[in-house]
């Protein structure tokens, strides 16, 4: 009520009303309707795809302080000297080795070929040179010798030493002969003694055999007359004694006579070893003093006669000498333990008495008067990682105080496992790292001279 009626109401009125509306009019009519909607939903289809194709308006970008930026790369690490840290020891050949004496002490500085340590050969090896030594001094004396040529007084004196040679070879082969024809008269004369003893026994023997056939004889016949009662049995029983006694001394005799000629083959035995040893020592010592002759004159040639040989040969051996030397010195110098190169001793390993550790062998040494920091850079950083970047260095563990600053001075080839000790347990231990290491400024580097492999926090600005 009190609106305006529209269009489509007042055609519904009119029809209502009973208007007659001819028949083109109708259609008309509702094709204007149909058309209207299609323009209307065209124009709405438009309008939209002009608005989704229109620019849209950016939000106003947030200030460049809102967004996190990367400034630093952080990494643990840890602090070495300079060319890393040397384990001083012996060389393999003197595994085992023991100390005798160490002549640092831990935190010394040293300077390079400084000796450290002293092993227990040492005096051994000490005689050895001293004996080689000496052993050149004679050989240099004998090419002197030989150099200056035979002298008349040498010369004198190896003829009279031939000459006191083949008179000991005469006197040697007198006394062997001597000797010889004793033991041959002794045999001799042994053996008849012997001889006329066995005979002698011998006889005892066929005497006591006679004297028992004629007791045996007697007592047969007083046997028989006792068996026929004209003799007692007293007389009988002296009759068998005898017979016992004689058959007794006839054993004995027998038994010496065994013993008589056992004693001549030993003694003979004896005799003619004794006899066969005298010969071999005089024929020895003729070829002992035949050839000490022999050799006598070939040196009385070599005397009389100096060769360019005999020159090369005086030399070659005091060469020879020369080289012992060199080697007993290079052996002696084993036994000195030096330090390669200047530095401080950070540790001492073995000390004296002790034998040699082959896993931290004497001393560790490094060069703390300028120290470095190795740091672990996860493989996804290093790529940001430069020469000549500003490092900064903190202890987690408190080692040292405020910052140490230097600079990255090398960076790895090789990517590897994570090896620096990280407190945090959901660290990953195997992650892929790179060993950077860092060149500390002067000034920071004697503050941390003494914190060899302390932990640090690293952090490499961009």
């Amino acid at each position: 009520m009190g609106q305006k009626p529209g269009f489509k109401d007042q055609i519904i009125s009119t029809v209502g009303k009973g208007w007659a509306i001819p028949k083109v009019l109708r259609f008309t009519t509702i094709g204007l309707v149909v058309v209207s909607a299609l323009v209307t939903g065209v124009s709405a289809l438009y309008s939209l795809n002009l608005v989704s194709q229109r620019p849209t308006e950016s939000p106003p970008s947030p200030s460049p302080s809102a967004s996190p930026v990367l400034r630093a790369i952080t990494a643990l690490g840890r602090l070495e000297p300079q060319g890393e840290v040397i384990q001083l020891s012996v060389p393999t050949s003197l595994q085992g080795a023991r100390i005798a004496e160490v002549l640092v002490s831990e935190g010394a500085e040293i300077r390079a070929n400084q000796v450290i340590a002293v092993l227990d050969n040492r005096d051994r090896l000490q005689a050895a040179v001293e004996r080689a030594e000496k052993q050149v001094k004679v050989a240099q004396a004998n090419l002197e010798k030989v150099r200056a040529g035979a002298q008349v007084g040498a010369i004198a004196a190896q003829e009279a030493k031939i000459q006191r040679l083949e008179a000991e070879l005469r006197g040697e082969k007198d006394a062997q002969q001597t000797a010889i024809n004793r033991l041959e008269t002794q045999l001799q004369e042994t053996k008849q003694a012997q001889d006329a003893t066995i005979q002698a026994q011998e006889a005892t023997v066929r005497r006591l055999e006679a004297q028992l056939r004629n007791v045996q004889t007697d007592f047969q016949r007083y046997e028989q007359l006792g068996r026929d009662g004209a003799v007692s049995q007293s007389e009988l029983e002296n009759r068998r004694l005898r017979v016992e006694t004689a058959i007794e001394q006839l054993f004995e005799a027998q038994a010496k006579l065994s013993e008589v000629r056992s004693n001549r083959t030993q003694v003979l035995t004896t005799l003619t070893e004794q006899l066969k040893e005298a010969q071999v020592n005089r024929s020895k010592t003729i070829d002992i003093l035949d050839a000490q002759i022999s050799e006598a004159r070939a040196t009385l040639e070599q005397i009389k006669e100096v060769r360019p040989v005999d020159i090369q040969q005086a030399q070659a051996e005091v060469e020879s000498a020369i080289a012992v030397v060199a080697q007993a010195r290079a052996d002696l110098e084993l036994a000195y333990v030096r330090a390669p190169e200047a530095g401080r001793i950070l540790k001492i390993n073995t000390r004296a008495g002790e034998t040699v550790d082959e896993q931290k062998g004497i001393a560790d040494l490094g060069q703390t008067d300028q120290m470095i920091a190795i740091a672990e850079v996860y493989e996804s950083d290093i790529g940001k990682v430069r020469l000549g970047q500003r490092v900064t260095l903190t202890s987690e563990n408190r080692a040292f105080e405020g910052e140490l600053r230097g600079s990255v001075s090398q960076i790895g080839l090789q990517i590897g496992k994570k090896d620096i000790l990280d407190t945090d347990p959901a660290a990953t231990i195997d992650a892929r790292v790179v060993e950077v290491k860092i060149r500390l400024n002067p000034e920071d580097s004697k503050r941390i001279a003494g914190l060899t492999n302390a932990k640090v926090i690293v952090e490499i600005l961009l």
